[in-house]
């Protein structure tokens, strides 16, 4: 993939263009090849429901070989200069960047989002890349007197060995990045499973690391429709040594229970269920603008996705009728069109479990603002929609909605509402918009979640700490400690 462009002015190349630059074949140790027996599964395009073109459907076969070849790439990997490593990672920084339109291009046409958007994810895909760069260089270990006087401690960091790296569909290429980023710094190898609905994305990363001089074995990408049937066999074979999953919480539990037998090490980032705040004395402009964003990023479809609006009975007309507004006025189409805001869901089975979440809500009572029916015609498109007056006993209360559904309750009481924002097995990520100093704090610490957006919808970054508490994960990805899932500690103990 190429055609550089200036970030200033962007210049898509058309679907076709970046359809036919990426390999369809499965990467196992550096060489492109076809899926055992020959078996092949589409790639649709959400907004038509046709099909993009076909790629490699791995069998349990190809898995153990993209394992076997992790493996005998491994040791010679963790024994590469931490600064060659580095170089890697930021020379495919720069090809990304290079190529942000061209990755653009692929990603709306495979997953449906706007190309302004695919855009935005490319550089933020970049950015991990880069930042792990700089981390590669920075991983530590100790020395110290232990209290008898006798016993030296010394303590080293190394590379927990061959990973299993599963993404998602909603952001394809940064769940890349974001994963293989701390793996490459840490000098691990690993298996990249990306989602059958975007497996793009990852073929095109593949070919951007081979040209930055990732050795052949260290990342191998293994494509499939039978993911069951690919990951359990690695999983419970005991060479696996360390699982990052991105993905719902019920397939979490699934995968956590077939790490047991091998005793795998994981992170996982699961589901959401996050609350969005609006206390009384908040900046109404900044609260709405917030709520544009933690709503309709990447269409609702993100796990960080405000999905409980809770909002001061004092302001919550005015706020529901401003949103309903902002909302009204996005633009809903095909990803590749001029000035489209909103794209389509990912397929009929999500664009399907929206339909039902508004209707089941309608049934109880809830008034829509704006939206609430499903466009007539091909693809997967569902309006932005503003329900108020919701229940809380409807069932996108406590359902990751997975689509531009605002659903707006009122409250009059601090301990009421924070009490009601943690009545939920997840704990991802919370919202919170006052003035007031005390109460941000105050509130800040009593949501049970692993990242507060304080008066901002935004809290996706890589130089900060991304993951959620109960049912919503274990570990973090970002930020400084990022690597540290990729690390173990060894203890040399040293008589003198």
């Amino acid at each position: 993939m190429s055609t550089p462009s200036s970030p200033s002015s962007p210049s898509y190349p058309s679907a076709a263009e970046v359809l036919a630059a990426v390999p369809k074949k499965l990467y196992i140790a550096g060489s492109w090849s076809d899926a055992a027996g020959g078996g092949t599964m589409p790639v649709d395009d959400p907004a038509t429901g046709e099909v993009l073109c076909e790629v490699a459907d791995a069998a349990p076969a190809d898995g153990q070989r993209a394992l076997t070849a992790a493996e005998d790439a491994q040791e010679k990997w963790a024994a590469t200069a931490p600064r060659a490593r580095s170089e890697i990672l930021r020379r495919a920084y720069e090809l990304i960047m290079e190529r942000a339109d061209a990755l653009a291009a692929l990603m709306t046409a495979e997953m449906g989002k706007p190309l302004a958007e695919a855009r935005g994810e490319a550089a933020y895909a970049a950015e991990f890349f880069r930042w792990f760069s700089e981390e590669a260089v920075r991983i530590e270990g100790g020395f110290s007197t232990l209290p008898d006087g006798r016993n030296r401690m010394l303590l080293m960091r190394r590379p927990v060995g061959p990973c299993l790296l599963i993404t998602p569909w909603n952001f394809p290429l940064a769940m890349g990045t974001r994963k293989i980023g701390p793996a490459i710094a840490a000098g691990c190898t690993m298996v990249l499973k990306p989602a059958p609905q975007t497996p793009l994305s990852s073929l095109a990363l593949a070919g951007i690391l081979e040209e930055a001089g990732l050795p052949a074995g260290v990342l191998n990408v293994v494509t499939t429709s039978r993911a069951g049937e690919v990951v359990e066999p690695l999983l419970t074979g005991g060479h696996v040594r360390k699982l990052s999953f991105t993905g719902s919480t019920q397939v979490g539990r699934t995968l956590l229970a077939q790490c047991a037998p091998a005793v795998v090490r994981t992170s996982m980032e699961l589901g959401g269920n996050a609350p969005f705040i609006v206390f009384e004395d908040a900046d109404l402009d900044a609260a709405v603008e917030g709520a544009m964003t933690a709503k309709m990023r990447n269409m609702g479809e993100a796990c960080t996705a405000a999905n409980r609006f809770f909002v001061h009975s004092s302001v919550a007309a005015e706020f529901a009728d401003r949103l309903a507004r902002r909302m009204g006025a996005l633009e809903v189409g095909p990803g590749s069109r001029p000035g489209v805001d909103v794209g389509p869901l990912i397929d009929q089975a999500g664009r399907t479990k929206v339909e039902e979440l508004v209707a089941d809500a309608v049934a109880r009572g809830a008034e829509v603002l704006v939206g609430g029916s499903t466009p007539e015609g091909p693809g997967c498109f569902y309006p932005p929609t503003v329900l108020t007056g919701v229940s809380p006993a409807s069932r996108l209360m406590e359902t990751e909605i997975f689509g531009p559904v605002a659903a707006v309750l009122t409250f009059d009481d601090e301990d009421e509402v924070v009490a009601t924002a943690n009545s939920t097995e997840w704990g991802l990520v919370g919202y919170v918009f006052t003035q007031d100093l005390n109460r941000s704090l105050r509130v800040s610490e009593r949501l049970e979640v692993g990242m507060v957006g304080l008066n901002t919808g935004l809290v996706s970054n890589p130089a900060a700490p991304f993951g959620g508490v109960k049912q919503s994960g274990l570990g973090r990805e970002g930020g400084r400690v990022g690597i540290d899932e990729f690390l173990e500690y060894k203890y040399v103990a040293v008589p003198v």
